[in-house]
């Protein structure tokens, strides 16, 4: 179906689009080419009387066998990057690991955590993604995003309620359409030297050989996740096509055609085990979306 240019995908697996190749099939399924498109789609759905999802890059996200109702629209295509002196201005769509890459051609420090983190500037900001020191609400300035009421609003860092893997977001339904980044001047030399040490980490240390969500878990206080579980004798324990990686026990793996069930149960599996065995509860970084 086409509507105004826009393809509309009906009953679509969304498995092809999500890291971790699993996941139901959705009502329909849009990819918006432009901010427009996009306006247009939600005022597609909302005549409708249809629920509206928004993602990126499906990288942090675990869809149920049953699929999800109403209209998916990915906005991964939505990707233009901006640099001007020591700002970066991406669309909610970009590849996180591309404006690090713009951010090192630039000469720009701060994003060098981000070189090897799968998904988008939407996500990253979403979740107030972070690693090897860094996290989002370290250099991001100011979200641009639309709310349900229809108004385009700024947000500036202090009223992004950024927490550990939190931001406003979570709560108050806006779609992200695009990121400030704030950065600050450096020399290439060593901001790529970080980034590729930080990628070699990644490389020898996750599984990055099949499809996954990345880490699963927030870490509890006090605790890591991943030695919990290998200590719990977890790695290697299966729910379906989806394993809890003998890599790094911290990930859980697609390594038999899994489904969103598989990996909903195992992650379910793996907290109850935990919480029996050390009395800690596990509570899940990626989100988990859709019908049984």
């Amino acid at each position: 179906m086409h509507f105004e240019q826009i393809e509309i995908l009906e009953q679509q697996s969304l498995a092809p689009y999500a890291y971790t190749q699993a996941g139901g099939v959705v009502d329909y399924l849009a990819i918006p080419k432009s901010q427009n498109d996009l306006k247009k789609l939600l005022i597609w759905a909302k005549n409708k009387a249809m629920p509206v999802q928004v993602f990126g890059r499906l990288s942090n996200l675990v869809v149920r066998d049953g699929g999800l109702r109403g209209l998916t629209i990915l906005l991964h295509d939505l990707h233009d990057v901006e640099v001007s002196h020591n700002v970066i201005i991406a669309d909610a769509g970009a590849d996180l690991i591309w404006v690090a890459e713009q951010a090192l051609e630039h000469g720009l420090t701060g994003l060098e955590w981000g070189a090897g983190i799968p998904g988008t500037v939407g996500g990253a900001v979403f979740m107030n993604a972070g690693a090897y020191g860094g996290q989002t609400d370290m250099v991001v300035s100011s979200v641009d995003a639309l709310l349900p009421s229809g108004d385009i609003k700024t947000f500036s860092n202090e009223a992004l309620d950024f927490d550990y893997r939190h931001s406003i977001f979570q709560d108050n339904h806006g779609i992200i359409l695009r990121a400030t980044f704030t950065l600050q001047s450096g020399e290439p030399e060593m901001i790529k030297a970080r980034m590729d040490e930080n990628n070699f980490k990644r490389a020898n240390k996750q599984p990055l050989n099949y499809p996954s969500n990345g880490s699963v878990f927030k870490r509890p206080t006090g605790y890591f996740a991943g030695k919990l579980i290998m200590d719990s004798g977890l790695q290697g324990v299966r729910v379906g096509g989806v394993e809890v990686s003998q890599k790094h026990a911290g990930f859980m793996v697609n390594v038999a055609h899994g489904t969103g069930n598989d990996y909903e149960d195992l992650i379910k599996l793996v907290q109850q085990t935990v919480q029996d065995k050390y009395g800690v509860t596990l509570e899940a970084e990626v989100r988990i979306m859709g019908e049984r």
